[in-house]
């Protein structure tokens, strides 16, 4: 079902699915889209998640469920909120609190994936500092230089899985160096995975474009599905 919520001045919808069955206190996870905005990409995996007997909530971080129908259009929306942390920060958390908010949900077992642009968003819900149990990061877009990025809180309890292409082309080493080091300069319980002769968005079948680099690989998005399945089992109880 559609979820309204306000964030940053915007009217946002969100879409919720819950299991088949429902507890008093039930695990959640927030779904964070890729850069063209709430897809039906997002939208299945809340019914996957559910599957899984989570209660999962695919967000809107364009406001109004907007969709870009171009490479440009997508890259317009996306700038401010990749330019300026603080602002995309903003917008994931009041997407965190209304997951929260939801019937059912236990607010100390909530988790967040998030692929390509979603995959930086949640990484900069656990940055932020927000009580968040566990984060996976789906190919994302991992870039800290010329961008207005705030430190790192102190103090974080969640835990983070990167998952990552060793070819993907949108992330230089020096940045995932960068992000390795300060996750393990602030002490958080980070781990990542590489999947070799992997690039960009490699968890979507729908793409294939070698010139940009966005190339679905089966057994990398199979694997990548997997490991986040141990490490929620593992950090959330399920």
């Amino acid at each position: 079902m559609n979820v309204s919520y306000q964030a940053d001045g915007l009217c946002c919808e969100g879409y919720l699915v819950n299991p088949k069955e429902m507890r008093h206190a039930q695990p959640a996870i927030l779904i964070a889209h890729a850069w063209y905005g709430q897809d039906e990409f997002a939208r299945k995996k809340a019914h996957e998640l559910a599957d899984l007997g989570y209660i999962a909530l695919a967000i809107d971080m364009f406001g109004h469920r907007k969709n870009a129908t171009c490479d440009e259009e997508a890259s317009s929306l996306i700038k401010p909120l990749y330019l300026d942390r603080k602002l995309l920060q903003v917008r994931i958390s009041a997407a965190f609190e209304t997951l929260l908010k939801q019937p059912g949900v236990d607010g100390t077992r909530v988790g967040a994936i998030g692929f390509c642009f979603g995959g930086l968003a949640v990484i900069e819900l656990l940055r932020s500092g927000a009580p968040i149990k566990s984060v996976v990061s789906f190919h994302a877009v991992i870039n800290y230089s010329g961008v207005n990025s705030f430190p790192i809180a102190k103090n974080i309890k969640g835990s983070i899985l990167l998952l990552h292409g060793y070819e993907d082309p949108l992330c230089p080493s020096k940045e995932i160096q960068y992000l390795q080091r300060e996750l393990n300069d602030a002490r958080v319980d980070w781990q990542m995975d590489i999947y070799g002769m992997t690039s960009h968005a490699f968890t979507n079948p729908l793409v294939n474009d070698k010139k940009k680099g966005l190339i679905y690989n089966e057994k990398a998005s199979t694997r990548a599905w997997l490991a986040m399945k141990n490490f929620f089992h593992e950090t959330l109880g399920r």
